[in-house]
């Protein structure tokens, strides 16, 4: 397997983009990306579009989306794992170029959610699970899901709602400073625990926004890295990955997700780091409870002790180890297919050290990111470690 890195990046605004169509939508990062690599469309032989598509006018987005953006030609597919999805399409482009098929790919995250009604996006986020047994029979959303965990892990740990308030009081302070944002504004405690209550103890502001956006990444071997003379390479040193049930039922608990776990130890063992060597962090974060399982899940701390790590201040830069501090899927916004890719997109700035403002930039020690983006509620899980 050839050593991968990620070589240009780009993002568009993410929001409300009623302002563009999925192609142009793409097109806002995809041309950054290149230009950020030094490439034009036509050096790309290998393209993968992560995106559900449901919401949108486009029902093949690949091929819309290649041509718009001049990559008619290339290779194309298209991924889908849930809120994975953006992850998944950077994997299958990353084993793209390790296996030596390709030595460039482009990886282009995309989603228009807020094509369709908040009531249809909510069902048709509902049925990613299983959608006979619990979505039809039961009635089950995704923040009845993470509800779940959240009362468990209240019960058991002894966290409130105040605590889980707090996750998404830090991530809206990043996220007020970061000018692709959704959510761009600063809240309190208080505003999260007055919000309009969703599925107890999940209020609105503990649940990430219907997001539109788009993120693009453009992976080279380390051929091509010495061959273009890239200055500022950023390996992709491990990815891990794994899937759970797509019945909770058949969960053994609801203190964490089985599939993070698994992900995260094998991204660890790959890349030959630990987990107290990671300097930044984005976790997916669709509600504030799904952060602090995170936490535990990853092995920053043990488990019950991740309300203690948000209590602390141990997830704001200055402190242990800042996770999602562009806003995260709660205040960035979660365009589910591009979601994974934003994440890299992110932990690859933190890495060069050129996030702007320098108030949203980690302190690098080791040059180790680590990205972890869930599918469903544990139904897939993609683990990325990142080194410069």
């Amino acid at each position: 397997m050839r050593r991968v890195a990620v070589i240009g990046v780009g993002h568009s605004r993410f929001g409300d983009r009623q302002d563009v169509n999925v192609k142009e939508l793409a097109f806002e990062s995809v041309k950054p990306a290149l230009e950020d690599a030094g490439l034009t469309p036509k050096d790309i032989p290998y393209v993968t579009v992560g995106s559900i598509g449901v919401w949108y006018e486009e029902p093949l987005p690949a091929v819309a989306i290649a041509e718009y953006c001049g990559l008619t030609g290339a290779g194309l597919v298209r991924v889908e794992a849930a809120c994975a999805t953006g992850s998944a399409a950077v994997y299958s482009a990353y084993t793209a170029i390790a296996s030596g098929a390709v030595d460039l790919a482009l990886v282009v995250g995309v989603e228009k959610m807020r094509e369709v009604d908040t009531s249809l996006a909510v069902e048709l986020i509902g049925r990613a699970g299983s959608y006979l047994w619990e979505f039809e029979y039961f009635g089950m959303t995704f923040p009845s899901y993470y509800a779940l965990y959240a009362t468990a892990y209240m019960n058991r740990y002894g966290a409130t709602e105040e605590d889980l308030a707090l996750v998404a009081v830090k991530n809206h302070k990043y996220a007020a400073l970061n000018p692709l944002a959704h959510l761009q504004k600063e809240i309190s405690v208080e505003d999260v625990l007055s919000s309009y209550m969703i599925s107890w103890p999940l209020k609105l502001y503990d649940c990430s926004p219907i997001t539109d956006g788009s993120a693009a990444l453009v992976l080279a071997s380390e051929e091509k890295v010495r061959e273009l003379r890239v200055d500022t390479p950023v390996w992709i040193a491990g990815v891990g990955y794994s899937s759970g049930s797509s019945t909770l039922s058949q969960r053994s608990d609801f203190l964490g997700l089985d599939a993070a776990v698994k992900a995260s130890q094998m991204a660890y063992r790959i890349a030959g780091v630990r987990p107290d060597q990671i300097d930044s962090a984005n976790v997916h974060d669709c509600f504030t409870i799904a952060e602090l399982l995170a936490y535990e899940d990853l092995g920053f701390c043990r488990r019950g002790e991740g309300v203690k790590m948000i209590r602390d201040g141990e997830t704001e830069i200055g402190g242990r180890i800042p996770v999602n501090v562009d806003g995260g899927l709660k205040a960035k916004g979660h365009p589910i297919g591009a979601t994974g890719v934003s994440m890299i997109v992110e932990q690859t700035k933190q890495l060069r050290e050129e996030v702007k403002p320098s108030a949203r930039q980690a302190p690098m020690k080791n040059y180790i990111a680590l990205t972890h983006n869930v599918g469903g509620t544990g139904h897939y899980c993609y683990v990325t470690v990142l080194k410069r």
